[in-house]
């Protein structure tokens, strides 16, 4: 993935593990857990903990954490993915809180229908862990499969948010 020169990050202990929040002069850029599959190389960004949109992040987060927001009101910044990853992580915004689908699904809805693997390494891929809700995302029949910062994260993310597993 190609990230801006100007990317700026801060850390922050979330009830889930320490993460990493990026942001570029465009939005919101990245939210992972720290040790996360996929994970950013920082060592150039700068360190920047005021940065309005990373303290904006961190107080949504907080919020989401502890049951009080269900929506993420902020500007993101997706333009690191390719094409085509854009536009899976444009449709992950479209799952709602407490619900699911599966890859195929997702696949078809975005209208490319043969394209489920593809789909899942994008999937795989998000650079926004729960703001980007990836973790939606379950196998065709309903299991929990991959994700990058594990599959107790994803059960906890999917369990805080209500939604109904098999």
């Amino acid at each position: 993935m190609k990230h801006d020169p100007l990317t700026v990050f801060t850390t922050w202990q979330g009830p889930m593990g320490a993460m990493t929040l990026a942001a570029t002069p465009r939005g919101l850029s990245g939210v992972w857990f720290d040790g996360q599959r996929h994970g950013p190389d920082r060592s150039a960004w700068r360190h920047d903990p005021d940065h309005p949109v990373l303290r904006q992040a961190i107080e949504q987060l907080t919020q989401y954490f502890a049951g009080q927001r269900q929506h993420f009101e902020l500007p993101l910044d997706l333009s690191m993915g390719t094409p085509f990853q854009q536009q899976v992580w444009q449709a992950l915004l479209g799952i709602a809180p407490g619900a699911t689908t599966s890859y195929g699904r997702l696949s078809a809805a975005i209208g490319k229908p043969a394209a489920v693997r593809a789909l899942g390494a994008a999937v795989g891929r998000n650079p926004m862990s729960v703001v980007v809700p990836c973790h939606r995302v379950l196998g065709s029949d309903g299991s929990l499969t991959g994700y990058a910062g594990g599959l107790d994260r994803k059960t906890a993310l999917l369990s805080l948010e209500g939604a109904t597993l098999v």
